[in-house]
């Protein structure tokens, strides 16, 4: 049977393709309305932040990630008609992978995808590789300039440990990318620099935690049964590689609470005065900032041996070579970004139908 699931959302979709060492990944954005005059420069910015090789805490494969779109734009502008695009893969080195060609690697995909298809791509993991994100990427950017007022802000909040204790409202969340963690308090990101830095020194990986705020929001946006918003946001975040959990508003947290304690009490012009909800009520926005957590577990190759089987049942000893992030949120939060200005920009379009 052939692999379903490459396309995600209703109306704003995109159709990812490719393979970590294949000769380009890419995909095909389609319900993007016509005449939206498209900023490239911050498309590539976008990328930029998720590429590989940006600093000492991330994996060194060298990729430009310069995206080249084939169709769906004309004089900059949007036509309507589906977006076609790709990205090279420049710096594949596919004899990092030749160990693991009959073994299976601990926490990773190669096990279950050989028992589903019969075969797999063990080069990077191929389909199921951390570098499809690139696409939805972006997919992302695009979204981010068709929302306009929206404003989508994601920021490492926790390396291991290592947590920022503060609420986003007291933070500049234009300083997110002031530094390589990705951390807007400048204390707390050289304590998760160094926490990293400590930690692939080990020939070992950590995991972390990714805040998203979504400002600026109108209200309406979501489909109260089976297509929450906040059900969607889960989606969202539940498909990128290495999450762990998702929580939004109070989260966790909530089951501590009363309800005298945590209903959030809505003033004469319908904000409200506390946002437990997340501003999300009844699976609908109701224009308050959307927030939630998304927890990533530690990168699954790691520089130790591990014990795990061949393709023959018989026990091996696997270790991990070639080049990985020890940490996977620094450059995990423009994917989270992504991701999340897709599922409102899909909403933002489903809304246009649900009323005269």
């Amino acid at each position: 049977m052939p692999m379903a699931g490459n396309t995600f959302g209703n109306i704003y979709k995109l159709t990812t393709y490719g393979e970590s060492h294949g000769k380009a990944i890419g995909g095909v954005i389609e319900g993007c309305p016509a005449g939206l005059e498209l900023d490239f420069d911050a498309i590539q910015y976008e990328l930029d932040r998720r590429k590989p090789g940006q600093s000492k805490i991330t994996t060194q494969r060298k990729e430009q990630d310069t995206v080249e779109f084939l169709s769906g734009i004309f004089e900059g502008k949007t036509t309507g008609t589906p977006i076609g695009f790709t990205i090279l893969n420049e710096d594949a080195k596919s004899k990092d992978y030749s160990h693991i060609k009959d073994t299976y690697r601990p926490s990773h995909a190669d096990y279950v995808y050989e028992q589903k298809y019969g075969l797999r791509d063990y080069r990077g993991g191929g389909r199921a590789s951390a570098r499809e994100t690139a696409c939805r990427v972006v997919a992302g950017a695009i979204a981010k300039q068709l929302l306009q007022q929206v404003k989508v802000n994601a920021y490492v909040n926790q390396v291991g440990s290592v947590r920022l204790n503060k609420a986003y409202q007291e933070l500049d969340l234009s300083k997110m990318d002031s530094n390589i963690v990705r951390c807007p308090d400048t204390e707390t990101a050289e304590r998760m620099i160094a926490h990293i830095d400590e930690i692939r020194k080990q020939g070992d990986t950590i995991g972390g935690v990714i805040t998203c705020v979504i400002q600026n929001m109108p209200v309406g946006l979501g489909e109260p049964v089976f297509d929450k918003l906040h059900a969607e946001l889960g989606k969202a975040m539940l498909s990128i590689n290495a999450v762990k959990g998702f929580e939004y508003g109070s989260g966790f947290d909530a089951v501590t609470m009363k309800g005298s304690e945590h209903n959030d009490a809505i003033n004469a012009d319908g904000t409200t005065k506390t946002n437990y909800s997340g501003g999300i009520q009844g699976g609908i926005s109701n224009g308050q900032d959307i927030y939630f957590n998304v927890a990533f577990k530690p990168v699954a190759t790691i520089m130790q041996d591990q014990e795990s089987i061949d393709k023959d049942g018989n026990t091996v000893t696997v270790k991990g070579k070639g080049r990985h992030d020890p940490c996977v949120v620094p450059r995990a939060v423009p994917i989270v970004e992504a991701m999340a200005a897709m599922v409102i920009a899909d909403y933002y379009l489903l809304n246009k139908v649900s009323r005269l």
